[in-house]
Formats: structure tokens, sequence, C-alpha cells
């Protein structure tokens, strides 16, 4: 009987053809245990290769290998960020996050992200030195989440509120 005689019905053509292709439950064990035999005399307990590795070493290789070192290297910087700009700074300032390689910092005004606006090229160049990893190409300072006042059913045209927070 075969698959291609034009007597035999559809489905038993169909297991046919699937028993030549992938073939029988017997062979199919025979050829992975064929395929996973091993060559004798390559198991050897102490050949080269087999020493143990030490948790630095395991864990690096782990976190290149899956691609982990840049959103690490973001999460250090974020962490870091006392470190990077001082302590006085860093208390009226936070990273909120890094996209596309700009990193984002929220401040409590707007005097203190001015004056971080001015001193954007040294912490960009601080940052560049001790994380290069984290890829931050520019730093962008926000001041403090503010109410608009240009929509509502009491609102005119004009210039509105300046810098009434912060």
């Amino acid at each position: 009987m075969n698959d291609r005689d034009p007597n035999v019905d559809e489905h038993v053509a169909v297991y046919l053809r699937f028993r030549d292709v992938f073939g029988d439950a017997t062979k199919r064990s025979y050829m992975a245990r064929k395929r996973n035999k091993k060559e004798p005399g390559t198991s050897v307990p102490f050949a080269p290769g087999r020493d143990p590795h030490g948790l630095g070493d395991v864990m690096d290789s782990l976190t290149s290998n899956m691609g982990w070192k840049s959103p690490l290297a973001r999460s250090e910087l974020i962490l870091a960020w006392t470190t990077i700009v001082g302590a006085e700074t860093a208390e009226h300032s936070e990273p909120v996050g890094i996209e596309e390689g700009v990193l984002t910092i929220r401040c409590d005004s707007t005097a203190w992200a001015t004056q971080l606006r001015l001193m954007r090229g040294h912490i960009t160049t601080t940052i560049a030195q001790q994380h290069p990893e984290a890829g931050v190409e520019t730093v962008r300072f926000e001041g403090p989440n503010a109410p608009s006042w240009k929509r509502g059913p009491r609102s005119i045209p004009g210039r509105g509120p300046r810098d009434t927070y912060g």
C-alpha cells in the first residue's frame, strides 16, 4: 500500500505520508538514541574546559548573552544619580527614565531645572565617563508638573500665569 496509489482513501494516504516522513515511534526513538550517542571517551572528568567558573564571570556572560548589559547600565545610572551630580543637587532632582538615548530629569522647581540645564555639559561628560554602556546621548530637564490654565469655561486669551510654581 502506497500513499500515491489512486485507490487509497485520502485519510489513509495522509497517515502513510506522515509515517514515511516522520517515522514511527520505535524508529524515532532509535534515531534519537543514535543521534544523542556520544563518541567513546569524550566525557573525561578532568578535561580542559570543565573547571568551575566564578559567579561574577557566569553572571557577566549571562547578561551579555541575554542582552541585559544596556538595561542594567541604565538602572545603575539612575541609582548612582547622587554620586554623579552631588547630594545637594540630587535632593532637588530625580531621574525619571531613559528613552532613545535621552535621560529625563524632573526637578523640584524651574530654577533648579534652569541651573541643571546650565550644567548639562558637565553632567553629560560625567555620565559618559562613569556609565558608557547606558547609551545616554543627551539630558533633558523638566520643571515640576503645574496645572494648565489654558482650558476651561473661565479661560481667556492672553499670557496667563508665568512661573508661579517653584
